[in-house]
């Protein structure tokens, strides 16, 4: 039987080649993806907590303006008029205006990438004020981040393989007790003990972020001043931190214990170096990850009242400023700061989980 082709048709045993993919299949791919639903998912979350956040600081008690005259009227014995009439002439601000009026002139002006003008700093830009301080923040409380959660790791890993002794018992205590003390109570005791009764340190010598008296560049003695001024401030991080970081990983590293994969290992005579480093460590240390990345969202917040006790230059001293002052645009631009470090690092806690683990990938597929 022979075959008769139509002509202006390819043979039958010609293989066909694949359509090229269009611009608009492969946007049509991609909004159907896993990460560009979870960055826009991101996007609406950082929305809905900016606007939460407008409204919410519009009802604190007082103004700009309020705080400023009462301000006055201690500080200058001035009369509610004559405070009145300064606190006019300094703050480009109109409390009195529709709060719709001032959602809308924000959100305006944010899509322009313009986070406006601090109210009770002569017209500073917000912009410069979180590019200013931001640095220090991440420099003393990464810090502090990156070792707590290294040593914790390692500390929770030997407690977990060697349960029982005396080493697990020690530090369980230890660590229980420092995850449950507040850090600005560290911060007191450290003062109060070390500072004032043991001396070891003059507590005026050590607030700032840096020695005034040093000039500012990259040379040794300013970068010492830099680290002996951020010292304080990282070990109450560390030690608020680390107790978590311990018990976290002694958990993580009993449950890990107890797989097949482990019993096999031993079985087939591995060194306990080798299982504990690369069966039991990598494995434990997954739910960690998730824990890790999120945290790193947090380090941009810093902390406020640590910040304020230690006169320390960071991001959360300036919120801490402005929530006093009632400097509603400078709050705002910290308040969406650190929410976009948040949301980020949570995305960014998914991605690296479905790269360690390809099980939670494929999940994510279907």
């Amino acid at each position: 039987m022979s075959v008769v082709s139509v002509p202006g048709t390819p043979p039958l045993d010609t293989p066909t080649r694949p359509l090229p993919v269009t611009l608009r299949q492969r946007l049509a791919r991609l909004m159907r993806g896993y990460t560009f639903r979870v960055f826009l998912q991101g996007l609406l979350i950082i929305w809905a907590v900016m606007t939460f956040t407008f409204f919410l600081i519009r009802q604190m008690p007082g103004n700009p303006v309020q705080v400023k005259i009462d301000l006055l009227m201690q500080t200058q014995n001035l009369t509610f008029e004559e405070a009145q009439r300064v606190a006019a002439g300094l703050f480009d601000f109109d409390p009195n205006a529709p709060i719709i009026e001032q959602y809308l002139d924000f959100v305006g002006k944010l899509l322009r990438g313009d986070l406006g003008q601090s109210i009770t700093r002569g017209g500073t830009a917000v912009a410069d004020i979180i590019t200013r301080y931001l640095p220090w923040t991440l420099f003393s409380v990464g810090i502090a981040l990156v070792v707590s959660f290294t040593v914790g790791v390692l500390i929770g890993l030997a407690m977990g393989y060697w349960r029982g002794g005396w080493f697990d018992n020690l530090m369980t205590a230890f660590a229980s007790v420092v995850s449950g003390i507040p850090d600005y109570v560290l911060a007191l005791l450290i003062i109060i003990i070390f500072g004032v009764q043991l001396q070891w340190f003059k507590v005026g010598q050590v607030r700032g972020g840096v020695d005034p008296t040093i000039q500012a560049g990259f040379t040794v003695e300013y970068i010492s001043s830099i680290i002996r001024y951020a010292l304080l401030p990282v070990i109450v991080y560390v030690l608020a931190s680390i107790g978590s970081w311990i018990l976290a990983m002694k958990s993580s590293t009993i449950s890990t214990l107890g797989e097949d994969y482990i019993t096999v290992a031993q079985a087939r005579g591995l060194s306990r170096r080798r299982i504990l480093t690369t069966y039991v460590g990598r494995n434990a240390m997954l739910p960690l990850v998730t824990r890790l990345a999120i945290s790193v969202g947090f380090v941009v917040s810093g902390s406020v009242i640590i910040e304020e006790m230690f006169q320390y230059p960071g991001l959360g001293r300036n919120l801490y400023t402005a929530i006093s002052q009632r400097d509603y645009t400078t709050m705002q631009g910290i308040f969406l700061v650190i929410t976009a470090a948040v949301v980020l690092s949570n995305i960014l806690s998914d991605l690296v989980i479905g790269w360690l683990d390809p099980r939670v990938r494929l999940e994510k597929r279907d």
